[in-house]
């Protein structure tokens, strides 16, 4: 008798993806508020009695600061969504298979990279 191969991941195995998903939706959100706070409370630290040098240099780094916090914000803002949209293939039941080979992707690979649509063998195709 032929081993059956399974071409998606059970109603069970999808709920356990669906919390470690959801999970990791819950933490970015709290990243992406913090980093979002920070942005927001990144104005004035009294430094406005100091010699105008330094307040320059001050100036040139809350610059610095406030584009490296958007450039994070952007970044965590892409994986929430992509979280979410892997919430979305979880209700489809299309959560966990390859878009390029069609096959299941590796459950290990899934837990690490929940958002993953793509197999380690697409990928490496993809170099």
């Amino acid at each position: 008798m032929a081993k059956e191969i399974k071409n998606r991941y059970s109603d069970n195995e999808l709920e356990e993806f669906r919390a470690l998903i959801q999970e990791k939706i819950d933490k970015a959100q709290e990243q992406l508020e913090l980093i979002e706070s920070a942005y927001k409370n990144d104005s004035n630290n009294g430094t406005d009695d100091t010699s105008p040098t330094f307040k320059a240099f001050d100036e040139g780094s809350e610059v610095m600061s406030k584009e490296a916090n958007s450039q994070l914000a952007i970044r965590q803002e892409k994986f929430i969504r992509d979280l979410k949209n892997a919430l979305i293939r979880i209700e489809n039941k299309t959560y966990g298979i390859c878009r390029v080979t069609g096959k299941l992707i590796n459950p290990e690979r899934l837990k690490l990279v929940p958002h993953a649509t793509l197999s380690i063998e697409a990928k490496n195709m993809q170099k």
